[in-house]
């Protein structure tokens, strides 16, 4: 990387194999399997005000996926929390951060073959997570639609995310928010989000499968519907759904509940942010507030 591109990124610290030091100064091997294959698996936890949020949850999450890659967990939940506080507390922010895990296999000649022994790498850095302005979640944001070319085992948190790339791509060369993608006549899940739909008052959301990424939204949703009065379920959804939809909505760690109010420049419900949205979201800010100090 020449010395001009390389003095430009950020100074703020990071985690690589056990040491820190500054994000720019981080360095890993070429032959390193996360380099040449994609074969690792992330994480990304929001940090509001120096409080983790559903902490746990993700690192469940990143050690279902370690597991489907038969990736040795370099650390217990003690481990994980000690670099996330240290990070948190070396970048101290009232803003919104987004807390970076990332586990590749280590670092191997290469061979597709998955060799035993290797010492995983382990990387973890702290950036601001943008959060989305209040002017878009007023009016909500429009999306288009698209057949999910993705690979079957969408529900591990892999690094190897062209076909994510790719579907985001599509959406951002028409000017819109997010790709909801579709198996067949069935919804699956957006590039980069799951999707919501809600109807006469109950919100749905695909089956937890192979087809999506279980994002922590869907036990956080549920929890929230449930103190909302919401009822929530979990299971096929036809495209038919999708456009007769009264709302729909988007989750990520960055969007939290997003309301879409076009889909393929057609309105979705009465073209506006409904009411479910407003009550989820107002809970969902509520429980931010509730999650404990790193």
């Amino acid at each position: 990387m020449p010395p001009s591109l390389t003095d430009a990124l950020p100074s703020t610290p990071c985690h690589l194999n056990g040491d820190y030091l500054p994000l720019r100064e981080a360095r890993v091997s070429v032959l390193d399997r996360g380099f040449i294959f994609g074969d690792g698996v992330y994480e990304v936890v929001p940090v509001y005000a120096g409080r983790l949020f559903c902490f746990e949850e993700h690192m469940a999450r990143l050690a279902r996926s370690l597991d489907e890659l038969r990736i040795p967990n370099p650390h217990d939940l003690p481990g994980w929390r000690a670099i996330a506080q240290r990070l948190v507390r070396e970048a101290p922010s009232d803003a919104t951060q987004g807390l970076y895990f990332q586990v590749t296999r280590g670092v191997a000649m290469r061979d597709h073959a998955m060799p035993t022994g290797l010492v995983p790498t382990v990387f973890a850095m702290i950036n601001p997570l943008k959060p989305v302005p209040a002017e878009v979640r007023a009016r909500g944001v429009r999306c288009v639609s698209a057949q999910d070319f993705r690979w079957e085992k969408a529900h591990i948190k892999a690094t190897s995310l062209l076909g994510a790339v790719l579907a985001r791509q599509i959406s951002v060369e028409a000017g819109a928010a997010e790709t909801i993608m579709f198996r067949g006549e069935l919804l699956s899940e957006a590039s980069s989000s799951n999707v919501w739909v809600v109807k006469d008052g109950r919100v749905a959301g695909p089956q937890a499968d192979h087809r999506v990424l279980r994002g922590i939204r869907y036990g956080l949703l549920e929890r929230l519907c449930a103190q909302c009065g919401i009822p929530f379920e979990l299971r096929d959804i036809t495209r038919e759904e999708v456009r007769q939809a009264d709302e729909l909505l988007l989750s990520s760690a960055s969007k939290e509940v997003l309301p879409v109010t076009t889909l393929d420049e057609r309105p979705v419900g009465k073209g506006v942010p409904g009411p479910i949205y407003d009550s989820l979201y107002a809970a969902y800010q509520q429980a931010k507030q509730a999650a404990p100090a790193a």
